[in-house]
């Protein structure tokens, strides 16, 4: 068994050009190989390992600055609401203009459009890093980088989803999905501890200066990606009615109506959570940037573990039980974070958040992806970006409940929440169980 073969010219049939691809695996050949060969097939194709350098370099300039961003937030402002504010500000050009970004990248070529995002992800940290050396940086300079991020993430993330298939072929796709989610999960475990020890040794400063040269790298992976060309569309077809066409092809998918709204719940109430770990570890345990990086980091490793484990999954897995029981667990975890006595329990707690937090990244996107044809899933991954866009709607009265109630107690309502949606979907959803 190779698990790097050799290359084959074939001809993508959804776009019409003609890209360099590895012959496609088989379900039968995914159902008998070995369990390393199955976690890690799709990284025998050239082109998705340099996709998924990409990745690496990206998710993790983006981890690194959650971490910066929401202590700097909390340094300006000793606001638990700021960081919230902070923490969601991204949501809001989500909500607005992710449809149309998948719409677009239903249109035009996804790799230059996911270059142009990376190249914009650059300044934008170029920005913030001058603003704090030059000592002008308030806490309108963060919301206003975050806003600017989120409009670029309504564009860049539709068409990083929507190429995995043109790269790696259906049969491999959920494959490259979980390794893409591994890939995540790994700059979630290193990242965070990374710049919150840059953070707290050299300043924000430079940690933003960082994330920009990991961003430039980012880029730089991304040229090496064939070239895909660009989706056929009708002639004289405009960005608004293949907008409304998406949500009709959407509409008539019960299926991935269910799949979207199990998204939605784990948006609200359970991303939240990240951006007011630092007002839970400050309030309860009297720590800095130092350990909220390290909670992060374990709820990367949590998520890691999960995500190679949903990569070397069988076809015949029961993945909708799977997905199901991850929405379970992240609210249980959540929960239990909140009721920890001592913060070295937490950070044990924070992998089994991750472990859930996998199945959201993974199985939920992928299972979506399967049940949708390569024309439409541009728009449908936009669909599924405006779920992080209804973030808001759980981070700011999670934030506004801390602040009259306690973070303890706002973060365990959210948990509860959750773990309802869950048991709902297992006893009355037969589609998600079955898939």
């Amino acid at each position: 068994m190779r698990l790097f073969g050799g290359k084959e010219d074939t001809t993508n049939l959804s776009t019409g050009s003609d890209t360099a691809a590895y012959p496609r695996a088989s379900a039968a050949s995914r159902e008998s190989g070995g369990l390393f060969h199955r976690t890690f097939e799709s990284l025998g194709d050239p082109s998705f390992r340099y996709y998924f350098f990409g990745l690496l370099l990206l998710m993790g300039a983006v981890n690194m600055q959650m971490v910066a961003r929401s202590v700097l937030a909390f340094e300006l402002t000793d606001s638990v609401l700021a960081v919230g504010y902070v923490g969601a500000g991204f949501a809001p050009p989500i909500l607005l203009f992710s449809l149309w970004g998948g719409a677009i990248a239903d249109r035009v070529d996804r790799k230059r459009l996911i270059q142009i995002g990376q190249l914009g992800v650059t300044l934008i940290a170029l920005a913030v890093g001058v603003s704090i050396i030059t000592d002008t940086v308030t806490i309108w300079h963060l919301i206003a980088a975050a806003l600017a991020q989120g409009t670029l993430w309504s564009f860049l993330m539709p068409a990083r989803q929507a190429i995995i298939p043109q790269i790696v072929g259906d049969k491999l796709m959920i494959n490259a999905i979980a390794l893409s989610a591994s890939g995540m999960s790994l700059m979630t475990l290193a990242a965070p501890g990374i710049g919150g020890v840059l953070y707290e040794v050299f300043g924000p400063g430079t940690v933003y200066f960082v994330i920009a040269g990991m961003a430039v790298a980012s880029f730089l992976f991304t040229t090496q990606l064939p070239d895909v060309g660009r989706m056929k569309k009708k002639a004289g077809s405009a960005i608004i009615e293949d907008m409304k066409e998406g949500f009709r092809y959407v509409a008539g998918k019960k299926i991935v109506l269910l799949l979207l709204l199990m998204a939605l719940s784990t948006a609200i109430l359970a991303m939240p959570f990240r951006s007011l770990l630092i007002v839970l570890v400050a309030d309860v345990f009297d720590r800095g940037a130092g350990a909220v990086g390290l909670l992060l980091s374990m709820i990367g490793l949590g998520a890691l573990i999960g995500s190679l484990a949903f990569a070397g999954m069988r076809a015949s897995s029961p993945r909708g039980m799977i997905l199901i029981g991850s929405t379970v667990l992240s609210g249980i975890g959540i929960l239990a974070a909140t009721l920890s006595p001592s913060y070295s329990v937490l950070v044990v707690i924070m992998i089994f958040v991750g472990l859930g937090d996998s199945g959201r990244r993974t199985l939920n996107n992928a299972l979506i992806m399967e049940q949708v044809d390569d024309e439409h899933r541009g728009r449908v991954m936009g669909l599924y970006m405006m779920n992080f866009g209804l973030m808001p709607v759980g981070a700011i009265p999670i934030a506004a409940l801390a602040v009259a109630f306690g973070i303890r107690e706002a973060l365990a309502l959210s948990a509860v929440i959750l773990t309802v949606i869950g048991v709902g979907f297992l006893l009355f959803s037969r589609r998600v169980r079955e898939l």
